[in-house]
């Protein structure tokens, strides 16, 4: 028998050959496998986003009603995710940005933006069902209720969103109507007037949300739709056009063809400024009879969402939507308002060049209402006073003489603050700069830097390169650490909500003393104000609960 160098039998010695390449197969198919689950765990994790699918891990968690929730970026479309990253930006590097999120984003949530998602692209522009639905708006009754019940199930139903005011109410109302499109299946369409072109990426994969102005029969444009407007759902309501209980019987066949539903603020200026909707635009029986038209436009200048919440016939689904009701916005605005290229170049040189250095970024919005406007002084000692009473920048010498050589040793390694500026007025900026380079901080261990990115003096709706600029700042503000914003801001609603961060807010000024008895508070939710409360008492039935606000 031939035996190796060992005196083993050469058959012995290949046995163990062949059971040593085994048993290597096998840990290579192992490892294999292995790879093959962290990869599909790092589509499943990352689809969204896959920089950060292994940091999203970290904010799952149990959220009471709406079960485990979800990392905050799989809110957005998987299906957005690598088609073409360059085309969005922001969608894939704003998270980044932003502070871990308190608010978790509820399942429920996540399946209904995949189902809105699906009925976007079977009715959206360009579909065949949406070429069906031309005809319709352009005659002069509305025909959805010719056909028979089992083909009315597949019948799209739209809401055009009409801009109007400045960029912050656009943005409130955009997302509220977006809100509203979901809880009733309609498909969101939105006027792109010039200004505002190119401002935000296409939130939906596979479509387009924009109406093209010519599939429209009237001019899409703030000042073609009114009170006044005879397809005002008031109008129509009051002149007998339509009565509740319609579309029960024949005559549902010559409703028109569309509605509108005004939702623009009333002012009334007395003592104070008081502000309200029309009649019957937050009560279920008025709910129930739009919903019998398949095409509704709405103009709004404000944040409405939060009347959603009186209505009961939509309570049960916005609570599973939203167990915490205080992320309505900080869930939609993300989602919807992501910036366009143009804009997201802004953010991004200025944060890097400025903001992303600094240990700590507070950011500040002052804007100073032209209704009862307050002077630049009175504003800036009312900024320094909240400030200093809640430490959020430090205190000064009156000296701006460097630290002796012997303080110099004891020093720790100082802390870099960059405050950022937000404000149509340069003044506020030019002061809080001069008091930081003038002078030395009390502790010495704190450099504070300002910056401003823009003072255009005026609110400019009707300019593009103003409205990319605002738009810009509004994503800048919501990446700090914290802010200081006025009251009555949109454009500070709208950072509070995309950051999930409760700003601290200035108080108005008692007029009589120019001074606020409390500078400063920070609200109890990071939801936007409703400036406009809806007459719930002119509803046929309402079971208002405060606890669904």
């Amino acid at each position: 028998m031939e035996r190796d160098l060992r005196g083993r039998p050469a058959e012995a010695r290949e046995n163990k050959r062949r059971d040593a390449a085994s048993s290597a197969a096998i840990v290579i198919i192992f490892l294999l496998v292995a790879l093959m689950h962290l990869l599909a765990l790092a589509s499943h994790f990352g689809a969204a986003d896959p920089l950060i699918w292994w940091q999203q891990r970290a904010y799952a968690a149990d959220d009471g009603p709406g079960g485990n929730a979800v990392a905050p970026n799989q809110l957005l479309s998987p299906d957005l995710e690598d088609k073409n990253p360059a085309a969005c930006l922001s969608r894939h590097e704003a998270s980044r940005r932003w502070k871990p999120t308190q608010f978790p984003v509820p399942p429920y949530l996540v399946e209904r933006m995949r189902r809105y998602e699906a009925n976007h692209r079977r009715c959206g522009p360009r579909t065949a069902l949406y070429r069906e639905a031309i005809p319709r708006l352009w005659s002069a009754a509305r025909n959805a209720d010719h056909a028979t019940a089992g083909d009315r199930h597949h019948t799209c139903k739209y809401v055009v969103w009409i801009p109007t005011e400045g960029l912050g109410n656009r943005m409130l109302s955009l997302v509220s109507t977006f809100l509203y499109a979901l809880l009733t299946d309609r498909v969101l369409l939105v006027h792109e007037p010039p200004e505002m072109q190119g401002l935000f990426c296409e939130p939906f994969p596979g479509t387009t949300w924009l109406l093209p102005p010519a599939d429209f029969p009237h001019k899409l444009d703030a000042a073609a739709f009114s009170s006044h407007s005879k397809e005002s759902y008031v109008n129509m309501l009051h002149s007998n056009i339509i009565r509740y209980g319609y579309g029960d019987d024949a005559r549902a066949q010559v409703l028109p063809a569309y509605v509108y539903l005004h939702l623009e603020t009333v002012f009334l200026l007395t003592e104070s400024v008081k502000l309200r909707l029309q009649n019957h635009t937050f009560c279920d029986e008025d709910h129930r009879l739009i919903n019998k038209f398949d095409w509704l436009v709405v103009k709004s200048d404000n944040y409405f969402a939060v009347a959603l919440f009186t209505m009961p016939m939509y309570r049960r689904e916005l609570d599973r939507m939203f167990p915490a009701k205080g992320a309505v916005f900080h869930h939609l605005g993300r989602y919807l308002l992501r910036p366009g290229n143009r804009v997201w170049g802004i953010v991004d040189r200025f944060f890097e060049g400025y903001l992303a250095g600094a240990d700590e970024r507070v950011g500040m919005h002052v804007r100073n209402k032209q209704i009862f406007p307050v002077p630049p002084e009175i504003m800036f000692e009312q900024i320094l006073r909240c400030a200093r009473e809640h430490h959020l920048l430090p205190q000064v010498l009156a000296t701006s003489e460097p630290p002796t050589a012997e303080a110099k040793k004891k020093k720790k390694k100082k802390k870099a603050v960059a405050v950022l500026m937000l404000s149509l007025k340069p003044e506020y900026h030019d002061k809080l700069h001069a008091m930081y380079y003038t002078n030395a901080t009390a502790d010495g261990n704190m450099v504070v830097s300002v910056h401003q990115p823009s003072h255009d003096g005026e609110q400019q709706s009707d300019a593009r390169a103003h409205n990319e600029r605002a738009l810009a700042e509004i994503y800048l503000l919501s990446f700090c650490d914290t802010m200081v914003t006025t009251g009555w801001s949109m454009f500070g609603y709208i950072a509070q909500g995309l950051a999930g961060i409760p700003p601290w807010m200035l108080m108005p000024v008692n007029r009589s003393k120019m001074r606020a008895d409390v500078v400063c508070v920070r609200p109890p939710s990071v939801e936007p104000c409703m400036h406009s409360q809806p007459s719930l008492l002119t509803c046929i039935a309402v079971r208002f609960e405060p606890a669904f606000l």
